[in-house]
This record gives C-alpha cells, sequence and structure tokens, in this order.
C-alpha cells in the first residue's frame, strides 16, 4: 500500500497553501473578492484528474515507441447544484499531435488510463461519470 502525505496549511481568508510530500506547493482558495488567488479544491480535483490521465497517457504512448508532440486537456465538470456539490458529470477532451499516433492507440492508451492506471479516475468514476473525447492534430 502507498501512502501519501500532504499538509494544508491555512494563511487567512479562504486561502490554504497545499504542500505535497516532495515539498511542492499550490495555492487553494475560494473564488470571490478577497481570495483571487488560487484553485478552489473542486477545481483542483479536475485538475488531478487531468493529469493523472495525462501522465499515464504519456506513458504509454511512450513504451508503445509513438512519438508525441502535444497533449492538451480540456475537462468539463458539471457539479450537483446543492451542497457538498459532488460532480455528477466529467469530461475529458484529449488533443494530440504526433506524426505516428493513430485512432487505435490513443484510444487504448486513454482506456488503459482511465480504466486501469490513474488512481484518481478510479476514486472519483464511483461518484460521477467520466466520458472522454480525443483529437489527433493533423489528420
Amino acid at each position: 500500500m502507498k501512502n501519501k502525505i500532504i499538509q494544508v496549511k491555512w494563511t487567512g481568508n479562504r486561502q490554504f497553501i497545499g504542500t505535497d510530500s516532495g515539498k511542492h506547493s499550490i495555492v487553494i482558495s475560494s473564488h470571490d473578492e478577497a481570495n483571487n488567488t488560487g484553485m478552489s479544491p473542486s477545481q483542483l480535483l479536475l485538475l488531478a484528474l487531468a493529469s493523472c490521465s495525462a501522465y499515464d497517457v504519456v506513458n504509454i504512448l511512450q513504451k508503445k515507441r509513438l512519438q508525441l508532440d502535444g497533449l492538451d486537456i480540456t475537462v468539463h465538470g458539471e457539479q450537483e447544484p446543492n451542497p457538498p456539490w459532488t460532480y455528477r458529470q466529467i469530461h475529458l477532451k484529449y488533443v494530440l499531435s504526433g506524426p505516428d499516433l493513430t485512432d487505435k492507440a490513443v484510444a487504448q492508451a486513454i482506456e488503459l488510463s482511465l480504466t486501469k492506471y490513474c488512481s484518481v479516475a478510479a476514486t472519483v468514476s464511483g461518484k460521477a461519470e467520466v466520458t472522454h473525447e480525443f483529437e489527433i492534430l493533423g489528420k
């Protein structure tokens, strides 16, 4: 079992500094007039999902020895209207570029990420419907 330890420190108002076990930090805050710096916790969840999947997709395509020149992921999350504002639907759009990329290889890499390797996807899939699409530029 892997244990992860992070720390969140309150800096005033509704703003915090989150630090991971490697001492990397990020500003977290509400989005109001007093707290206009940082990401909200719910947006961090979407960021975590996209970056976790991106890591996997890059790794899988590199293992297949396919040249990947670019990868951008846009995430759209739809939350419930009432507390605790659970995400009900999350959609990821992958835009990739590279001369060797095929629809089959990209689809397989994304599917493996979202169903087997990405811990964030495995966690949020229990509550939210996670869907995806992809586009390979230059095709």
